[in-house]
């Protein structure tokens, strides 16, 4: 029997992270987004699948290689079909990013303290400069990522801790089907340790109940040791893994 809460997560992670484009193909959704993120540029194989699959992979490679992008797939215990890890190894895809799934219920949730927290419904240009700034966004990407933040179809709330004048810590929450997730969140560098990465999650899970969420979910890859810590601290449980498979051109 399938594992509905995976489908169910995927489905939602697809709506909070968009595309750019997307296609349908035989169960699988395949989606674009000028190269920027892995998740908005790889295939989704998340539901039944008829056609030949050696033949799908040779078709998806092909598309993707018009585009001058890698072919890469993410891949979850509730793969369809469930052979295709096996067979894209046996392809020479490797193995990438490696990251847990991890939910909490919000009825427990504690609250945030202070007051240097900023939230809009819409990013701003200081947000938006704080973002590309922490996470290293390459100026070529700039673009696409305000295009792809403007493609998000449910709810968001976009946030900013301060330190004084400056911003210390961003992230973003998208709250749909009654689950707030997580996106994104950083703090500058030298500002790590202090606890600034905790209080900014309980903001953005404390709007999402706001919002009528009543679980919380994230995606944090397993080479993270910091923000494992901190999600853990928080009340986040693991549910599931996936992974990428990537050929590159």
């Amino acid at each position: 029997m399938p594992d509905y809460t995976v489908r169910t997560l995927e489905e939602i992670t697809l709506n909070a992270w968009p595309s750019l484009k997307t296609r349908y193909y035989d169960g699988w959704v395949v989606r674009f987004a000028d190269g920027y993120t892995r998740r908005a540029n790889s295939v989704n194989p998340l539901y039944l699948s008829s056609l030949d699959i050696h033949s799908k992979i040779q078709t998806c490679e092909a598309i993707y290689s018009e585009r001058g992008l890698n072919t890469v797939f993410k891949l979850t215990p509730q793969v369809c079909p469930d052979d295709l890890d096996a067979t894209l190894d046996s392809l020479g895809y490797k193995l990438d990013a490696p990251t847990s799934v991890q939910t909490m219920a919000l009825d427990t949730l504690d609250p945030p303290t202070g007051t240097n927290a900023r939230l809009s419904l819409q990013y701003t240009d200081a947000w938006l400069d704080a973002f590309c700034w922490m996470n290293s966004v390459p100026e070529q990407h700039h673009a696409t990522m305000t295009r792809l933040l403007d493609h998000i179809a449910p709810r968001t709330a976009y946030a900013m801790l301060l330190d004084g004048e400056r911003v210390a810590a961003v992230g973003l929450a998208v709250a749909d089907g009654g689950y707030v997730g997580l996106f994104d969140i950083v703090v500058a560098p030298e500002l790590r340790g202090r606890g600034l990465g905790e209080q900014l999650v309980l903001y953005l899970l404390d709007w999402g109940r706001a919002a009528g969420a009543h679980t919380g979910y994230l995606q944090v890859m397993l080479n993270n040791a910091p923000a494992l810590r901190l999600y853990e601290r928080v009340g986040f449980r693991e549910v599931y893994r996936y992974w990428y498979r990537v050929k590159r051109r």
